[in-house]
């Protein structure tokens, strides 16, 4: 039976990989599913990332997914690996969990030609060093620097990435990562929440210096992926519909939603664990 590409995040992030993703595949069925009640991850330990994204996993896969994205940075970080090697052969070996940290690492390498690039993303990414492990797997003579953003995902999630305020914090972190690494031609937004700081983002970065949102990459990595396993694919029905989930007050996600995607949507309250 074909079921939905499941995309989950810890909150609403992951609508920006979503939003990417349909613009290049339309014509699947997507089940979005935010764990906004017990969000942010970032400053969780290993083992409740763990948990939590396991439980939002599993919840998809009884859901029909036969495939599912885990589209936030901090779960691919920190759950990604335990859930493809412990969990899926006595969960459903036919079924597939992906994450979107290696799309952007297996690009960079075109991206970059000082060969010196820079992560800005949420405390957790940057103490998992998930970014530096897959870049230097894939181009081990690239230098990778990274710096955490605290404050960024509350400047987006309380609708102020506009605001004056948000200035000082965005200049601060590229000031500092520029700091750290002036050779740097190349920042990933390690963050799926960061691009909705672009405008400031452009406004404080060094001429020449590339910034590389994920959800461009992340899409194409999924097409890649669709032709080398055509049999994942041939599972993904195929309506062009969305279902949003939610572990939170459903008016309170469609009031973000409204924020990433500049749509109105519907959303069902759902339990985990």
């Amino acid at each position: 039976m074909k079921g939905p590409i499941g995309i989950f995040d810890s909150g609403y992030g992951g609508l920006t990989i979503l939003h990417g993703i349909r613009q290049l595949l339309p014509e699947y069925d997507y089940l979005y599913l935010g764990d906004n009640a017990r969000a942010p991850y970032g400053p969780r330990s290993f083992d409740v990332v763990y948990e939590f994204t396991r439980q939002a996993v599993i919840k998809l896969f009884d859901m029909g997914c036969h495939l599912v994205i885990l589209g936030c940075n901090t779960a691919s970080a920190k759950a990604l690996r335990t859930i493809q090697q412990r969990d899926l052969p006595t969960i459903d070996p036919a079924r597939r969990v992906l994450g979107i940290i290696r799309p952007t690492a297996e690009v960079i390498g075109t991206l970059t030609k000082s060969r010196h690039v820079g992560v800005l993303a949420t405390e957790g990414t940057i103490k998992s060093e998930s970014y530096t492990l897959e870049i230097q797997k894939q181009y081990p003579d690239i230098t990778v620097s990274g710096v955490a953003c605290p404050f960024w995902v509350p400047l987006v999630e309380y609708n102020e990435a506009d605001s004056p305020g948000a200035d000082y914090f965005v200049k601060k972190r590229i000031d500092e990562i520029m700091r750290k690494d002036p050779a740097i031609d190349a920042i990933i937004l390690g963050c799926t929440h960061y691009p909705l700081l672009m405008p400031k983002i452009l406004k404080y970065m060094p001429t020449g210096v590339r910034i590389v949102p994920q959800g461009e990459y992340v899409a194409e990595s999924l097409k890649r992926y669709f032709e080398k396993h055509p049999e994942i694919e041939a599972r993904c029905s195929r309506g062009a519909g969305v279902r949003y989930l939610t572990t939170e007050n459903p008016e309170k996600f469609k009031e973000q939603a409204q924020i990433f995607l500049h749509e109105d949507v519907s959303v069902e309250n759902i339990t985990l664990g």
